[in-house]
């Protein structure tokens, strides 16, 4: 099979079929929904490989690209295809996914048909989100992948369950309705200009400027910034990871995040630059201000599980900055530091699910010298908390540098905040990382725990390797979004006048 449209459709709709079939089964064979969603999960993973390995990154515009009737009445198409940063977010969630199924096999013990059914739906919903070139698509995709994921934290996650999946549902559907009425609004202005019914996403680039334009922009803007989560609107993210079970924190933190900064880069910010220029600043702000916020709470618990829920919110502030500053190195790194936060984050939470299998507590002073307990887990775990506060040679290092290295060109002020998280971003991850490994094995329940498994090693060991291929070569991946951001700073009308210390002006 070529590398084409193919491939792409193959690797988002197998987990889907998988996920039906896995359902259907008997009560009787439930023992083998585990493996088969694990086998679909991977094989779904060669053809993003394929994809991924086949993306020529010289190549401006899509590719792999795929465009078919769908809902003709209504202008509606099946347009598919992906671009530099698109194919970082794919590939991302591709990776993750496997991962996420094979960490469930000893967490998740009734309901397995329903709950790794779930997991692949969920998998085929966030790739549609990346692969979607149609608007109504997009929203389809968008809106797909919500049901999944409140299921798997309402039905499998821990005692404040229904709380937390009903608190993330009534965010999320609440952005999207905004969604929903912004995209409605442009599809009639649309037609009423042009006599033209499309979905199109390249029919509405630079579409709308002045008042509607800003109006429009913020509607698209408010449902990107719940699912980021931006301060203020980020209240349901700390219940939903704390509540959800690993795979889901895996997922939630790896890929549903990156969702709401995709959309502001694909759908928001070239929609409206007028508008996105005007308000980027201000949005940027509460990245910025969510950065030190996020790291203060952070720092605050005493869960582990919430701690790294909040720091989320600390480095996707930072992202946030990135993407809005219009700046090439800025913007780059944002994209790099997504699929950064996805591989640490998703090793944090996948480590914490692994202490919590063996004592069933996230609380630090539950723990304490566990390093003594189980070397081999304490050093990927240090490993990976190193990487999440941006050790040089660690992934997490070069997408922050390359964030700063921009603002502090365009938004100095704002650059000195988000470094400001940064060296927080140390303190409240060390001296986790102290309380829980270090000092004496005062609780005797803590001396007998197993270190890693087998089937753990197999979950970390991915893992660990890109985090440490990114920190060591960005390149290979930096080489590849080139094109596509500086497509996106096109379109969005930047780059940004560079900040001049001597005029006091930008």
């Amino acid at each position: 099979m070529m590398i084409g449209p193919d491939l792409l459709n193959l690797a988002i709709y197998l987990p889907l079929a998988a996920g039906v079939l896995i359902a259907l089964l008997p009560r009787a064979k439930e023992h083998l929904s585990g493996p088969l969603a694990l086998t679909s999960s991977l094989l779904a993973f060669i053809p993003a490989l394929a994809l991924y390995t086949g993306f020529d990154p010289a190549l401006p515009g899509m590719q792999f690209a795929q465009d078919l009737p769908w809902l003709s009445a209504l202008g509606a198409r099946y347009t598919i295809g992906l671009d530099g940063i698109s194919m970082l977010m794919f590939i991302l969630t591709a990776f993750l996914a496997p991962i996420a199924v094979l960490s469930s096999f000893t967490a998740v013990k009734e309901h397995r048909r329903f709950y790794y059914a779930s997991l692949l739906a969920l998998q085929t919903g966030m790739l549609g989100v990346f692969a979607a070139l149609d608007l109504l698509l997009f929203y389809v995709f968008w809106e797909a992948m919500l049901i999944p994921m409140y299921f798997i934290i309402g039905i499998w996650g821990g005692r404040r369950r229904i709380y937390a999946s009903v608190k993330f549902f009534i965010y999320t559907m609440a952005g999207s309705l905004l969604m929903l009425a912004a995209i409605l609004w442009l599809y009639f202005d649309h037609q009423s200009r042009t006599g033209v019914y499309t979905f199109a996403l390249t029919a509405y680039n630079n579409s709308a400027a002045g008042g509607t334009g800003m109006l429009l922009f913020l509607a698209f803007a408010l449902a990107f910034a719940v699912k980021v989560p931006l301060w203020p609107f980020h209240t349901w993210l700390p219940d939903a990871h704390v509540e959800a079970p690993t795979a889901g924190s895996i997922i939630l933190a790896g890929v549903l995040l990156k969702m709401g900064v995709y959309g502001f880069i694909r759908i928001a910010v070239p929609f409206f630059p007028e508008a996105a220029m005007t308000a980027g600043w201000p949005i940027a702000a509460l990245g910025a201000f969510g950065v030190i916020y996020g790291s203060l709470t952070a720092w605050a618990q005493d869960d582990i599980k919430k701690l790294v829920a909040y720091s989320s919110v600390a480095h996707l502030g930072i992202v946030m900055v990135g993407v809005l500053v219009l700046e090439p190195a800025a913007v780059s790194g944002a994209v790099l530091q997504m699929v950064n936060h996805g591989l640490s984050t998703g090793a944090l939470f996948l480590c914490v699910g692994m202490l919590y299998e063996r004592r069933h507590t996230r609380l630090m002073a539950d723990y304490g010298g566990i390093a003594k307990i189980m070397p081999a887990f304490a050093a990927v775990f240090m490993i990976v908390t190193l990487s999440s506060i941006g050790l040089p040679g660690l992934n997490g290092f070069i997408g922050e540098f390359l964030i700063l290295f921009g603002a502090f060109k365009v938004w100095p002020c704002l650059a000195l905040v988000s470094l400001g998280g940064v060296i927080l971003s140390a303190v409240y991850m060390l001296g986790m990382y102290q309380k829980v490994f270090f000092g004496p094995v005062s609780n005797t329940a803590n001396k007998e725990l197993p270190d890693l498994k087998v089937r753990e090693w197999l979950c970390v060991l991915p893992l660990l390797a890109l985090i440490v291929w990114i920190g060591v070569y960005p390149n290979f991946f930096l080489r590849r979004i080139d094109t596509a951001v500086n497509d996106y700073i096109r379109l969005a009308g930047g780059p940004r006048p560079v900040f001049s210390l001597a005029k006091g002006e930008k």
